[in-house]
């Protein structure tokens, strides 16, 4: 799925992030919340855009709990679980290269 569209409306309302390693981009996102979405190469990009983040848009956002170093990290880091819910799909469904942080618009 192409989300670049949500990409550019981030870029222009301020809340998109990048991290980066070693001189090259490893991972953004729109924003930390359970509307934006964050991507990157590895579970440690996607902990450096959670902890980078200067708010968590609603108040929260959604970790894979087929991410469990994440998942441990978070718990750690002193979130909490919230809400359990299971990420269900309409047709085909592709996971997503590198880690993620889903969002519920998509």
């Amino acid at each position: 799925m192409n989300r670049s569209g949500e990409l550019r409306d981030a870029i222009v309302q301020g809340s998109a992030t990048v991290v980066e390693h070693e001189g090259r981009l490893s991972g953004y996102a729109t924003a930390i919340g359970v509307s934006g979405h964050a991507v990157g190469e590895t579970t440690e990009a996607v902990q450096a855009l959670i902890g980078v983040a200067s708010a968590f848009e609603r108040g929260s956002f959604l970790v894979p709990l087929r991410n469990g170093e994440l998942f441990r990290w978070c718990l750690t880091a002193g979130f909490r679980v919230a809400v359990p819910q299971t990420l269900m799909s309409r047709g085909f469904y592709q996971e997503p290269a590198g880690r993620s942080l889903p969002s519920v618009l998509y």
